[in-house]
């Protein structure tokens, strides 16, 4: 079943590796299908180089496997709880990538310093607070989703606008409307994090770009107005 989406969750897991996000087996991408009923998903401890999309894992939304032969990533309680959050998502991406780790063991924000951010993200990508003892003890994959969510609920964020998290001492989450979207994301959320850092290395004091440049970028990308590209 959903043999398309299997090859195209398979080859945006490959590209992790191609753009550098990943080391190992680290890392996984998901989507949902056009249905809404199920996800796909890399399998666990998968080396990429033996990777083929027949190893995609296919699950229900409450995460029990339908198809497959191999164990779903771990973090699959966390895509779930992503996909049920945010309405309007396709796909999903955890990744270990060096700068946007960095700043989340740094437990900072990244603020849109320049355009380069405003033409993915509609202010700073947030940093989720750390989880409690408690929420890593009880349903530690499960509960880094519901945080990643009270995150945006909390300081009204649009989770379309900014589709892309970082959360305290374990790194960053990506999503969009497909899974070759959500790993663009996870590229330009790593760049715009080591762009963010020497940017701060030239000036500890810089400001975040005005809100003038922010919205016109962003805007000439989304929305109805929007005009860069072809049509």
């Amino acid at each position: 079943m959903l043999k398309n989406l299997k090859e195209r969750v398979c080859e945006q897991n490959l590209e992790l590796v191609k753009y550098g996000l990943v080391v190992l087996t680290w890392g996984n991408v998901s989507a949902l299908s056009e249905d809404g009923k199920y996800v796909v998903i890399k399998p666990s401890g998968v080396s990429y180089d033996k990777m083929k999309a027949g190893d995609m894992v296919v699950t229900d939304r409450a995460g029990n496997v339908v198809e497959g032969d191999l164990r779903p990533s771990t973090d699959l309680a966390t895509h779930l709880a992503l996909y049920d959050a945010f309405p309007g998502i396709g796909g999903a991406v955890h990744t270990h990538s060096r700068f946007a780790v960095a700043a989340a063991q740094a437990g900072l924000d990244i603020p849109c310093y320049g355009t380069t951010h405003a033409d993915y993200f509609y202010g700073a990508v947030p940093c989720a607070r750390e989880l409690t003892a408690q929420e890593i003890e009880e349903a530690y994959e499960r509960n880094t989703g519901l945080v990643i969510a009270e995150t945006f609920r909390d300081r009204g964020i649009d989770p379309l606008a900014v589709p892309a998290v970082l959360v305290k001492s374990h790194g960053p989450f990506t999503w969009g409307k497909t899974p070759e979207k959500a790993v663009e994301n996870a590229v330009v959320l790593d760049e715009c994090a080591h762009m963010a850092l020497l940017t701060r290395l030239f000036d500890p004091t810089a400001a975040p770009a005005a809100q003038c440049i922010l919205d016109k970028h962003y805007f000439r990308k989304h929305g109805a107005n929007a005009y860069y590209g072809q049509k």
